[in-house]
């Protein structure tokens, strides 16, 4: 950890002191360094105590919504990019440790990284300071963004290939064109195609996401009216 960045600073910004900062230090943790006490069991729980929270949220806010738009919402608000916002919200990047070659390679802006790290300081604070504090931290990096939306987001996926036909063009097309990364957390690199434009390719942590990062990737590009 970055000696001018105290976990002082940290624990400032989440809003509590951890009884226990090893559980912390853990959450801070990349594989690369290689110790085994890295993030990825925190990262396992942070993502269901995560999931629990905005999904209890959003069954208080929208009484009235089926479960198909409440999992909508739920899955806008917990998915990477989403994360790696929040997490740069508190600059959690600033206090990750990693191993050299991982540093110099950008792994602090990394957002599949900070990412996970997210979730992962979530757990650590779950274990420590309890659900309520999970959620009352949870609420407040969120912010009103869980409660700003109005209607429920539509899939990429789906909302490119109604764009597409609307254009009347073919349907995009999705093509594995590499994969990263340890087998327990690979990296997808997936190229959309669609026909009349450049092809794209992003990367995510499954090819279904992968997918979704592309399309959506796409829509910000080409179709910003969506």
């Amino acid at each position: 950890m970055d000696q001018d960045n105290p976990i002082s600073e940290l624990q400032e910004a989440i809003g509590h002191e951890f009884t226990n900062p090893s559980l912390l230090l853990e959450a801070l943790t990349h594989s690369s360094t290689g110790s085994n006490d890295n993030y990825e069991r925190l990262e396992f729980l942070g993502d269901r105590v995560l999931g629990l929270v905005i999904s209890e949220v959003l069954y208080e806010k929208f009484p009235y919504e089926k479960e198909g738009d409440l999992a909508k919402r739920l899955a806008s608000l917990v998915q990477g990019t989403w994360l790696a916002q929040m997490a740069q919200k508190i600059e959690l990047g600033r206090y990750m440790q990693f191993s050299e070659a991982e540093r110099t390679h950008g792994g602090f802006e990394n957002d599949n990284i900070l990412a996970d790290g997210m979730e992962a300081v979530i757990g650590a604070l779950y274990l420590d300071g309890g659900f309520l504090k999970s959620r009352q931290f949870i609420l407040d990096l969120w912010g009103d963004a869980i409660y700003e939306m109005r209607k429920p987001p539509q899939h990429p996926k789906t909302a490119l290939q109604e764009w597409a036909q609307g254009q009347g063009l073919a349907l995009p097309s999705y093509t594995i064109k590499g994969q990263s990364g340890p087998d327990h957390a690979p990296l997808f690199d997936v190229e959309l195609i669609v026909p009349g434009f450049e092809p794209l390719v992003a990367q995510g942590r499954s090819r279904q996401l992968a997918e979704k990062e592309v399309a959506a990737l796409f829509l910000q590009t080409h179709a910003k009216d969506l």
